[in-house]
């Protein structure tokens, strides 16, 4: 693409993604600089668009950066008043007591709350001190200097032909060039996995594991809301067919934000994530609270896993990676948007340091520093053995062995020292000749739905004529290898039913339903071929939630 003329615009600071992480690095800039010329790049039709958590939000990133975030009306509104913990069977549940969990597990003082209008406020503080934001735009493409450092970003591309090569209508877009830029496009990013790949990013660390989180806004009937109420479950419907569990948050205005997370390293290929969540609502204590309720939104996304032993080297020349495109999420908590607007300050302030002292297009080492040692590296460090432990050895052990870690990890020490994750999730997908097929009720249409049903309300768009963001390296893979070992796990893993193998009149043909994909980037994780690479598709397409 380097023939291709581009106008070119010069900043101090670069971001791209205007998630909790890009858009806190931001704000921190301008607060310590008003002078610095910072903007923001997303990928949504607007800020918040693509952001999708559970969420339980603590508020001590908030807190660090807009000390005063409460007189300035950010949407903290419901704080959790009871914290509930369940394990489930089939036909009922057994409370988990609150008392021997360690502190950090306790919700007390933290918000329920919808993240992507957290950062639609977020935007308007960061606007508010001179940042520019511009929704809309992907940025596609990373442009190197002279001397292999990154110097920018390209963004704007719109029109391509539909093979991906530059037509008469093609808008070609502009290079934004900044001292610095910053990643945080959240999990799986089509940036970031060229930087960790182009640096060697990942060498000495432990592969980075992932979680595929499905999520639906309820408004039930108001007898039966208790604003503030926190409930996790685990156990029933995944049993030992796959980590996971559920999330059940009683926010305001009688809704209901219903949430079901598979962890993606389960060997039978015949599991079907989105299946096993819509099953879970029909556990008797969770069909309860939602008959004659009104689902109002869909969404899914992939969650980073790995926690501290699989954080990458976040900085390059002229680069930083922030939040989830390095993976922050503690979880036993299941948090990470507080570790994001940690990492974004840290971020900023190592910026606004090189460039006070008149440096450009080299490390920030002093980011990477804070994040590993600081706040965020103490936070999952506690936990650096739960996600290994239940992998390894089950639910019944990470909740044992893992809570004794955790309390002694409070304590300053850890008997286990740091266990290593296995894998990749894609390797760890077995042969379908080993496992059996499960069979899955079929959704009623009141409590639960199928997929499609599911994400027209993502609100989902893609524009049809431009090329195919799920690229296939070998196109023949789908058929000729995936289906007969693993009976072609893309048409379950998937959320959003992109995938689909259909019978064609020479034999199976596999299709991609690109228009249907909500960024999950859950296959580019679990494909195991590792044949599916995500890439962006062109600004303001994918899905718009109201309220994620």
């Amino acid at each position: 693409m380097s023939e291709i003329e581009r106008e070119a615009m010069e900043y101090d600071v670069v971001i791209v993604g205007a998630g909790p992480a890009g858009l806190s690095a931001a704000i921190r800039l301008k607060q310590l600089d008003a002078d610095l010329n910072v903007v923001v790049l997303e990928k949504g039709s607007e800020v918040g668009a693509h952001i999708l958590s559970g969420a339980v939000l603590d508020p001590c990133g908030l807190d660090a950066l807009i000390p005063d975030w409460k007189a300035k009306g950010a949407p903290l509104n419901t704080p959790v008043k009871h914290d509930n913990f369940y394990m489930l069977g089939e036909a009922g549940q057994v409370r988990v007591p609150n008392f021997p969990m360690p502190p950090l597990m306790n919700n007390h003082g933290n918000y329920i709350v919808s993240m992507g209008n957290v950062c639609r406020w977020m935007a308007e503080q960061a606007e508010e001190l001179g940042v520019e934001i511009f929704p809309g735009m992907a940025c596609s493409e990373l442009v190197y200097g002279d001397n292999g450092e990154v110097k920018g970003v390209v963004a704007g591309v719109f029109g391509l032909e539909e093979d991906g090569s530059y037509g008469p209508n093609t808008e070609p877009g502009m290079e934004l060039h900044g001292k610095y830029v910053f990643i945080s496009e959240g999990v799986r990013g089509s940036l970031a996995k060229e930087l960790i790949n182009k640096y060697d990013l990942s060498n000495g660390h432990g592969p980075q594991k992932f979680g595929i989180g499905m999520k639906e806004i309820w408004e039930i009937d108001p007898a039966k809301h208790r604003e503030g109420t926190v409930t996790h479950t685990m156990g029933w419907p995944l049993g030992s067919n796959a980590g996971g569990g559920s999330f059940i948050y009683h926010l305001e205005n009688n809704q209901v934000y219903v949430g079901f997370v598979v962890h993606l390293n389960y060997k039978n290929p015949h599991l079907f994530p989105y299946m096993e969540f819509q099953r879970f609502k029909h556990h008797p204590m969770v069909a309860e609270l939602l008959e004659g309720g009104k689902r109002v939104a869909y969404g899914a996304r992939a969650i980073s896993e790995g926690g501290y032993q699989s954080m990458p080297k976040m900085v390059m020349p002229g680069a930083a990676l922030l939040g989830c495109s390095v993976g922050m999420v503690n979880v036993p908590r299941i948090k990470g948007n507080h570790n994001a607007m940690l990492s974004g300050k840290a971020a900023a302030e190592a910026a606004y340091k090189a460039i006070q002292d008149g440096r450009s297009g080299d490390e920030l080492t002093a980011y990477e520093t804070e994040v590993r040692t600081g706040a965020i590296g103490k936070d999952l460090k506690k936990v650096r053995n739960v996600k290994p432990l239940w992998s390894k050895f089950g639910l019944m052990a990470s909740l044992g062995l893992g809570g004794f870690d955790m309390w002694t990890n409070t304590l300053g020490f850890s008997l286990l020292g740091t266990l290593k994750h296995g894998k990749t999730d894609a390797a760890a997908t077995e042969e379908a000749s080993k496992h059996k097929k499960i069979d899955y009720p079929k959704p009623d249409g009141k409590l639960s739905f199928d997929r499609l049903t599911n994400v027209s309300f993502a609100m989902t768009n893609h524009e049809e004529s431009q090329p195919c963001h799920l690229q296939l390296k070998d196109p023949s893979v789908p058929i000729n290898v995936n289906l007969p070992k693993f009976d072609e796990p893309a048409q379950r893993y998937c959320p959003a039913g992109v995938y689909e193998v259909l019978d064609g009149e020479n034999g199976p043909e596999f299709r991609v339903n690109f228009q249907n994909c909500v960024h999950c980037k859950t296959c580019d994780i679990k494909d195991p071929s590792q044949n599916i690479n995500w890439v962006t598709p062109q600004g303001g397409d994918g899905p718009n939630y109201p309220n994620m």
